[in-house]
């Protein structure tokens, strides 16, 4: 009996001692990500949470205001942008790890609308009067309210649309407009539509790339990560071909 009492602690120690090491190596990585993305992120943290054992915390918005937010110290370890232009300038401001960044997507523009049938295969409802609301993130803060804005300043709409504008701060808010009705038609991602067309079908034009600067998004390294395991993990992951697959799933390039 006592030699089975030994076994008995040698065995609840051992497994103590494991789960011990276990959860001292997992680690946690806050990552601030462009809102287009988020989606689809969602599904990448799934599979690197179950591989790593690592916990990613997200928080999504515009590009140009979570930059804001870390050059006021928000407390990211890693910045998924949807441009190249943020990364960098983190780079030169001693924000983010030199040498870190890299481009994780390229991102694509479409015209939608919940309403099947409203949007043609060429954009063509645009320079008509059956509709109007047009949604489109902040031009200022959005990558994708950029290329929205260059969209239509390239068919010599900008100023004639004016008054139908409707800006989110984000592209985010900007998909909630038109999936809420409060605007017929809306600039999103690509990705943001085919994440969401089992529940709207709707239809929509896929913007040529020719019509707006490319929308390469890139990922950083934040200097409050540069010795974080977790993040460092992460941004490897992010790198690797499957992943990769999982984001051209979504629509990205």
């Amino acid at each position: 009996m006592i030699y089975i009492k030994q076994g008995l602690r040698k065995f609840f120690a051992g497994f103590a001692l494991s789960v011990f090491f276990a959860s001292a190596q997992a680690g946690e990585v806050n990552v601030a990500v462009a809102a287009n993305f988020a989606t689809t992120l969602e599904k990448l943290t799934k599979i690197f949470e179950a591989e790593s054992g690592h916990k990613v915390l997200i928080s999504s918005g515009s590009t140009g205001k979570l930059y804001a937010q870390i050059k006021l110290g928000a407390p990211f370890d890693v910045m998924l942008a949807a441009d190249s232009e943020r990364p960098q300038r983190m780079e030169a401001e001693n924000l983010a790890v030199a040498g870190s960044r890299f481009t994780y997507a390229t991102g694509r523009l479409v015209l939608w609308s919940v309403q099947p049938d409203k949007v043609d295969k060429e954009g063509r409802v645009l320079s008509q009067d059956t509709y109007r609301h047009l949604a489109i993130g902040n031009p200022k803060t959005a990558p994708y309210g950029t290329a929205a804005r260059q969209v239509l300043e390239k068919m010599g709409l900008w100023e004639k649309i004016q008054p139908r504008l409707v800006q989110g701060e984000d592209i985010g808010q900007a998909f909630q407009f038109v999936v809420t009705g409060n605007a017929e038609l809306g600039f999103v991602s690509l990705a943001q539509v085919k994440s969401a067309e089992s529940k709207y079908p709707g239809s929509y034009w896929l913007v040529p790339d020719t019509f707006y600067q490319p929308i390469t998004q890139q990922a950083v390294l934040l200097d409050r990560g540069r010795n974080n395991d977790a993040a460092i993990a992460f941004l490897g992951f992010l790198k690797g071909k499957p992943a990769q697959a999982v984001i051209e799933s979504f629509g990205y390039k």
